[in-house]
């Protein structure tokens, strides 16, 4: 009788034991920055002016 009781005994503690895990909405709203710039037009102004002066000064590029 006495085992029987040690055995519920420590069963009853192990289930207090069980891990927890709770899930709750933050207090604020999830915000995300998306404050980019992209610009390309720089790019495609320099690819435009090295074409034209690899055209007017084929040498200088080797």
């Amino acid at each position: 009788m006495v085992k029987i009781s040690l055995a519920l005994l420590s069963m009853s503690l192990l289930v207090g034991c069980a891990p927890t895990v709770k899930v709750e909405a933050p207090d604020k709203p999830i915000v995300i920055n998306m404050n980019m710039k992209i610009d390309h037009n720089v790019r495609v102004k320099l690819q435009d002016d090295l074409k034209k002066a690899k055209k007017d000064n084929p040498d200088i590029f080797g």
